[in-house]
């Protein structure tokens, strides 16, 4: 029983243990290559050598590099997704400034760390129909960040729920255009224009509601 035990483990990790280490490790080479020569730039050496592993731990983890494109950009929504959330939630009572507070937080991120970026923004566009799958689904979580949950519920009204994504899809196309351009304008003047525009879309939507 110990000795089938310790073949299990190495360095204080079980199997299993080392496996999700190297695939992190993975990931994280993948946002810094991707963001560096571009996703389609890139190979599976290059990103394995990033992370300081052999091929071989690559098909471990990852049926291809598009797979691994996948785990990079949801890698990147969720940790910048959780930060968000917990900036708009700090301002619960208060729908303008929850979307102000989510707005600052991915901007801020998006000029201090532009790799990352780059990979949120401008690797995962024009690969295949299954990574716009998972940029739908990431469109739909960023959504019910920056307007109130009640309103995009499943229940809740159909036209507030298709605005509320079209008007994540404009808020992403800003982003892009200012992370292209070199961040031409403060982050506090892309928020500022940027929530007027959703403020004028949600008011829209809310005036066609009572006529």
């Amino acid at each position: 029983m110990a000795s089938s035990r310790n073949s299990r483990l190495y360095a204080g990790m079980a199997a299993e243990e080392r496996q999700a280490e190297r695939r992190l490790r993975l990931i994280q080479a993948a946002i810094e290559v991707y963001g560096e020569v571009g996703y389609r730039n890139a190979t599976v050496k290059a990103v394995c050598e990033a992370a300081e592993l052999t091929e071989r731990y690559f098909y471990e983890s990852f049926a291809n590099s598009e797979a691994l494109l996948i785990a990079a950009y949801m890698h990147v929504c969720d940790t910048l997704h959780a930060d968000m959330a917990a900036a708009a939630d700090a301002c619960a009572g208060d729908p303008e400034a929850r979307m102000t507070a989510a707005l600052t937080l991915y901007f801020t991120r998006l000029r201090e760390h532009p790799r990352p970026a780059r990979v949120f923004l401008l690797e995962i566009s024009g690969i295949s129909p299954a990574v716009d799958a998972v940029k739908l689904t990431v469109s739909r979580t960023f959504s019910e960040i920056l307007v109130p949950p009640p309103d995009i519920a499943p229940h809740a009204d159909r036209g507030q729920n298709l605005l509320s994504t079209g008007m994540v899809g404009a808020v992403i196309s800003i982003a892009l255009r200012w992370v292209s351009k070199g961040y031409p304008q403060p982050v506090e003047e892309i928020v500022a224009a940027t929530a007027a525009f959703c403020r004028v879309a949600l008011s829209g939507h809310s005036h066609r509601g009572k006529v």
